[in-house]
């Protein structure tokens, strides 16, 4: 029989990432694991069951191959002709932690849930947050294996 989580059985952890030297796809697929909850043996997929990930050090965050000024992000205005393009480097340069949010927010599902998950990729420049209180731990990604990312 299989069992389901209620609302309020729900805990939800903090982890801390750092980013400096990491290739983007790869961080990116570790984060949306943690904030969807799949590291869990609770994990159902209608419901939210991730836990908080803060990344420090973006700006030392990087792409394999010539991604990094080859490839391009697409979005719409709306208006008729409206179709935008940009580069990863160009991206950078505005808004450094957007490159690692579009990455993992195209690894959750779309909707509101997908959304609501988003919210718990907190991303800062250099190696100083303001989550320190909430003690998270910290994964080293150079130790991970991708078979076993978190378990609780």
């Amino acid at each position: 029989m299989t069992k389901f989580v209620k609302k309020d059985q729900i805990s939800s952890s903090w982890y801390e990432i750092d980013a400096a030297n990491a290739v983007v796809g790869r961080l990116a697929t570790v984060i949306s694991k943690i904030i969807r909850g799949k590291n869990k043996t609770t994990y159902t997929p209608h419901m939210d069951h991730g836990d908080f990930v803060v990344v420090k050090n973006i700006e030392q965050i990087k792409f394999t191959g010539k991604k990094f000024q080859d490839k391009k992000y697409f979005r719409h205005t709306g208006h008729p002709g409206g179709i935008k393009e940009t580069t990863p480097e160009k991206l950078y340069d505005k808004k450094p932690g957007e490159v690692l949010k579009l990455a993992v927010k195209r690894m959750l599902p779309g909707g509101v849930l997908g959304r609501k998950q988003l919210t718990k990729l907190k991303i800062y420049k250099g190696s100083e947050h303001p989550h320190s209180a909430q003690n998270p731990k910290v994964i080293e990604l150079n130790k991970l294996n991708s078979k076993n990312i978190v378990r609780n």
